[in-house]
C-alpha cells in the first residue's frame, strides 16, 4: 500500500508502516552476478561445493546484495510526495546485518518512517527504519535506517 502526501503536510507520514509484497527470492544466478559486478569473488556467496563446509551450510548472499534490493522491495509500497521532482536515496544512518540470507530464502522489507526533516528549501528527508525479514527465520536478515530525499525544484 503506498501513501501519497503533500508537501504542506508531510509530517503527517510519520507513522505510517508498509510492508512490500510478495516474498522475493534470492537465488545462486542473483548472488553469482552481484560477484561479477563489484568483483566479490569470496567463496562463501559463489563456491557452493566449498561453502557447504562453511558455517552456513551453502552459499549466502552479499550483505551489500540485500541492501541493494530495498529499492526493488519497497518500491510499489514507498511513500509518496505530491508534487515532489525526485526521490533520492540519501543515505543509512544505521546498517545491522543480523542473519545470512541463504541460497533459496525468501525476503521482504517492512519499514516505518521515523522521522522527516526539511534539510534545506524544498528538500525534504524522510527516515525509515527497515526491517528485512526472512520468510521462515524468526531473526531478520537486516535491520537498517534508510534516509531519503525529497525533492522540490524552485519554479522558474
Amino acid at each position: 500500500m503506498m501513501k501519497i502526501v503533500n508537501k504542506d503536510n508531510i509530517s503527517t507520514i510519520v507513522g505510517f508502516r508498509a510492508n512490500s509484497a510478495p516474498w522475493f527470492v534470492i537465488d545462486q544466478d542473483r548472488i553469482d552476478t552481484f560477484a561479477g559486478a563489484t568483483l566479490d569473488q569470496q567463496f562463501i556467496h559463489v563456491d557452493p561445493e566449498k561453502a557447504m563446509n562453511s558455517i552456513f551450510g551453502g552459499t549466502v548472499a552479499h550483505g551489500l546484495l540485500v541492501v541493494s534490493l530495498l529499492p526493488h522491495l519497497i518500491g510499489e509500497s514507498l511513500v509518496g510526495v505530491k508534487g515532489a521532482d525526485v526521490m533520492l536515496n540519501y543515505g543509512y544512518d544505521k546498517v545491522r546485518f543480523i542473519s545470512p540470507v541463504k541460497v533459496g530464502s525468501q525476503v521482504r522489507a517492512l519499514y516505518e518512517v521515523v522521522e522527516v526533516y526539511e534539510k534545506n528549501p524544498g528538500q525534504f528527508v524522510l527516515k525509515l527504519d527497515v526491517t528485512m525479514e526472512i520468510k521462515g527465520e524468526d531473526k531478520p536478515a537486516l535491520i537498517i535506517e534508510w534516509l531519503v530525499m525529497s525533492i522540490f525544484l524552485p519554479e522558474k
